[in-house]
């Protein structure tokens, strides 16, 4: 009996042993399926899109535009949504907590692309903006790649020779949008008419395609060099500049007669369904539109409080929106040469620089730069963004400031914007991301906006603490930047859900900000051509903030603000609600 009960036991142990082993094989199958699959549906979208590739330092498609052709765009949506019904076949049980949390925002960036196929934005793929890299900047891809040999100039030219191409698709889309009264607002295309004008020169040489052809590398001899520049010139002369001519003729005469004078999303096809699920995605929340809306109001409200403080602070006697007159029109914050204003960003950005290691335990090893913003798009666009590296790290990053109209971008909103954009803002975050070698390439570039954007304006308030705000006006920049973000949840939703009309928006805007009309202006048109995108900053930057004060008073005298910020930024861009149960982690572990 004893023997046999030895037996039993031993057989009951390997059976267990057995049970382990098996469950944990299983999940080591799935996830190398998972990373495959990863991995194929990346490498299909740099096929889709090889700006992508360039934009990684891939230089396989570097002679090929995307396929915007309707049937293409349809064949994605479809590839997409098999991937997502792959994606859904496996099995989560026995994941890791690291691989769990890949597949859910693997699925969540495959239902976002499959949603706005579905939702037509496709038929809107013109606006001032170009954020989704429509033709108007397709030029611009030439600024990502690095040009090392006449190799790299040949395949310039031939993308010069497939513009017309993708003008021709451009048109045929908006004519879908025109079929399904899925228009863009006329004051949007009347700005894209405008920007056209930069495509148009008389002399190909003019034309921001060219402007590879004014520098080469010492590789490349005279007569190379004349050669690849006459190949050029006849590509744009001959397909691009008559490109853009035809899509200028059409705007005029077929599509901005037929867009709709209203400018509020709603007023398209299944217009209200779309913001809703816009207002999910950018900001990874539940929030609704109107909740957003009271959020933004007690924001605002809570900020020219500030304000006032400040504008006491500097002896100012009056109210606020005389203070906001005579900042408006001081000539002591405006700079009349681009240059000189470029220069001030630079010295910003080189004080930031060596504050770091007194408020992150892990700096990126990617470097960036201050370039201006090219001058085609400059006139339309914000006072400045942030390209970000190639994710091999080989080009950098590069903090890109607008430099059109400089009297108008007033000196006390560099600090601000140079710890936005720059570092501790989005530079510092986004090298981060793309030096985590451990994480499957969509999640190093994972589009978390309400992270991303949340981070850059919660970085804009660490100047505080750097002692880089302790003149009163830089500290009103500051606010000022944080007062545009309270006030894009009022007016975003405004527009988009209450159907206010461009002059409220605007009024709104002057009441409670120093900014320029050109500003202003920008930033409202923006915010009507982008639904839903402005709500993402503040609202990340409340749960940043928010995590940082519940932490603070949970470790008492144990909290390093340090590590704070290095699990804040470990993971990666992702969602809010993954933040939070990062931070909440955190804390616990450091109790």
């Amino acid at each position: 009996m004893k023997l046999l009960s030895f037996s039993n036991c031993i057989a009951n142990s390997l059976l267990g042993i057995a049970l382990l082993i098996l469950p944990a094989r299983a999940a080591d199958d799935v996830t190398t399926q998972l990373h495959g699959l990863y991995d194929a549906t990346r490498e299909r979208h740099l096929r889709e899109d090889p700006r992508r590739a360039s934009d990684d330092g891939d230089k396989r498609y570097n002679t090929q535009w995307p396929d915007w052709s309707l049937t293409a765009l349809q064949t994605s949506a479809r590839e997409d949504t098999a991937a997502l019904a792959s994606l859904q076949k496996t099995s989560a049980v026995g994941l890791s907590s690291a691989e769990t949390l890949n597949r859910e925002l693997f699925r969540r960036l495959l239902q976002n692309r499959v949603d706005r196929f579905d939702f037509a934005e496709h038929e809107r793929p013109l606006d001032q903006l170009n954020y989704s890299g429509g033709i108007l900047t397709v030029n611009e891809t030439a600024g990502i790649i690095a040009f090392d040999s006449a190799r790299d100039y040949e395949d310039w030219i031939a993308r010069l020779r497939g513009v017309d191409k993708l003008v021709e698709q451009t048109i045929a889309l908006l004519r879908e949008g025109i079929k399904h009264k899925n228009t863009q607002p006329k004051l949007i295309m009347r700005r894209v008419q405008e920007q056209l004008k930069a495509h148009l020169p008389t002399n190909p040489d003019d034309s921001p395609f060219f402007e590879p052809f004014r520098h080469f590398p010492n590789s490349m001899g005279p007569a190379e060099r004349g050669q690849v520049i006459g190949k050029a010139r006849i590509a744009i002369r001959d397909q691009v500049i008559p490109a853009y001519r035809k899509l200028d003729a059409f705007l005029a005469k077929e599509y901005l007669p037929k867009c709709r004078d209203s400018i509020g999303i709603w007023d398209t096809p299944n217009g209200a369904e779309y913001y809703r699920n816009r207002i999910v995605w950018f900001t990874t929340t539940s929030l609704s539109a109107e909740q957003i809306h009271d959020i933004g109001l007690r924001e605002v409200e809570r900020i020219r409080s500030e304000m006032r403080a400040i504008a006491d602070q500097s002896g100012f006697h009056g109210g606020l929106a005389e203070f906001f007159i005579k900042l408006r029109n001081d000539p002591r914050f405006k700079l009349a040469n681009p240059n000189e204003l470029l220069r001030a960003y630079q010295a910003q950005a080189k004080q930031v620089d060596p504050l770091l290691t007194n408020y992150f335990g892990k700096l990126p090893r990617i470097p960036y730069g201050v370039r201006a913003i090219p001058a085609a798009s400059a006139p339309d666009t914000t006072s400045a963004y942030y390209q970000p590296p190639s994710i091999d790290g080989r080009r950098p990053g590069y903090f890109t400031v607008n430099l059109y109209k400089p009297e108008e971008r007033p000196t006390y909103e560099i600090p601000a914007l140079t710890l936005h954009e720059a570092v501790p803002g989005h530079h510092l975050q986004i090298a981060l991301a793309y030096e985590l070698g451990e994480l499957p390439k969509f999640r190093r570039e994972f589009d978390a906006t309400a992270f991303v954007e949340g981070w850059g304006l919660y970085a804009e308030s660490l100047g505080d603490e750097m002692g880089l705000l302790s003149d009163p006006y830089d500290k009103f920049g500051q606010l000022t930047f944080e007062m545009w973000r309270a006030l894009r949840l009022v007016i975003d939703t405004g527009i988009h859900q209450k159907r206010w009309n461009r002059e409220q928006a605007i009024a709104l805007f002057k009441a409670n900000t120093a900014k320029s009309d050109l500003e202003i202006g920008n930033e409202v048109d923006r915010y009507i051509a982008w639904p839903g995108q402005a709500l993402a900053y503040k609202l990340g930057q409340l749960k940043i903030r928010e995590l940082r004060t519940s932490a603070e008073k949970q470790l008492g005298g144990k909290f390093d603000l340090r590590a704070f910020h290095d699990v804040v930024l470990g993971s990666g861009p992702v969602p809010l609600d993954v933040l939070e149960k990062n931070v909440k982690e955190w804390v616990i572990h450091s109790m």
